[in-house]
């Protein structure tokens, strides 16, 4: 983790600290002019953020005639990480060495001696090195800067490539399973009515026909929903698309008479329940009444919704198979399913065969569950 770097004003105060003690190093007390002019360079670091260059021509003077460097070095450097201009931080490099190897002192200044060619190199070569290494800092600052800021757009540029990737592969699984379900699921469930159909017209038997109508009746709204769900993928998540109604408990007792089992209901249920509780409900009877016709042909079911002391609670109970059941395939997954529903409510479900050979399902809900 990188530590945290300390606020911009705490920075300039410790910046302008620095300059006067540097000041008063190498200023002496008596010197009025270069003193004000060491003082000025040193303030005007408070502005070195918003007004760069303006705070390296201020910071100048000192180093024309003091010793005190500091200040204008760090207002160089400052101008070198916020500025592109190359010619300008040449010429202002050029002019802190100018300044830097003339000695002004009052009240009459006093140059190099051009005499002393080595000196006088040296000087300048000092100077000029002084002067262009906050440049190079300035401008490394200023590169790492615009590196980072790189870095981010490409990271998040990343992160979307691979998101728009994600939903490229999920819109052709997406199409895929919908061409699937449309060419063979609903194929399949298309044959069943028909030919539920026509076995509820040709048959003799009250019974069967009854059941062939129950078969025909759920092969049809189970055809409906599949076409819907086709549709859904079809969208391939280019829009939002809303799924099926979800159920409430006003299609409780359509379920159960069409369930095509003999089933009795029982509900006593306040208005304004929750609608993820009364899904819930929903879900819970719907699941134990497909178990029933899949493992418990010719029992009787009994279904009790009611509404105890802030509890709501749905009971399915079932008698004992009366012939045996035939090999359906299952995923075996429904009752987990209702289980995790349960328990994002805040409730519970139980399962277990009963005494006299049947099997039951209860589900108890706090009535204030929304989750």
């Amino acid at each position: 983790m990188r530590p945290r770097r300390p606020p911009a004003p705490l920075i300039d105060l410790a910046l302008v600290g620095v300059s006067l003690l540097d000041v008063w190093v190498n200023v002496h007390g008596d010197e009025r002019p270069a003193l004000a002019c060491a003082l000025l360079g040193a303030f005007a670091l408070m502005l070195r953020r918003r007004l760069p260059l303006t705070t390296f021509v201020l910071t100048l003077p000192s180093v024309l005639v003091t010793d005190a460097v500091f200040a204008t070095l760090a207002a160089l450097y400052t101008l070198a990480s916020l500025t592109r201009h190359r010619v300008l931080l040449g010429v202002c490099a050029a002019a802190f060495t100018a300044c830097n190897i003339t000695v002004w002192s009052w009240p009459t200044p006093e140059f190099a001696d051009p005499s002393d060619a080595s000196s006088t190199l040296i000087a300048v070569s000092y100077s000029l090195a002084e002067a262009v290494a906050p440049v190079f800092l300035g401008q490394l600052a200023q590169a790492r800067r615009e590196l980072s800021l790189r870095l981010a757009e490409i990271s998040k540029v990343r992160e979307r490539e691979q998101s728009l990737i994600t939903q490229t592969v999920l819109a052709k699984e997406r199409a895929q399973l919908a061409r699937e379900m449309h060419d063979v699921v609903s194929h399949q469930v298309s044959l069943i009515a028909v030919q539920a159909g026509a076995l509820q017209v040709r048959s003799h038997d009250a019974e069967v026909r009854e059941t062939a109508s129950a078969i025909r009746r759920l092969s049809v709204h189970t055809l409906d929903e599949l076409r819907h769900m086709v549709s859904v993928l079809r969208a391939s998540g280019s829009r939002p698309t809303e799924l099926t109604p979800q159920p409430s408990l006003a299609d409780l007792r359509q379920l159960v008479v069409g369930s095509g089992l003999d089933a009795q209901l029982n509900t006593d249920l306040p208005d304004g329940l929750a609608p993820p509780l009364q899904r819930a409900v929903y879900r819970t009877v719907q699941e134990a009444l497909t178990n029933v016709r899949k493992h418990a042909p010719g029992a009787r079911t009994t279904i009790r919704v009611q509404h105890e002391d802030g509890t709501v609670l749905a009971t399915v109970t079932n008698t004992a198979p009366t012939r045996p059941p035939l090999p359906l395939p299952g995923s075996r997954h429904g009752l987990v399913g209702l289980r995790q529903r349960a328990e994002l409510l805040g409730g519970t479900i139980t399962s277990g065969p009963t005494a006299d050979g049947g099997y039951e399902v209860h589900l108890e809900l706090p009535a204030d569950g929304t989750s």
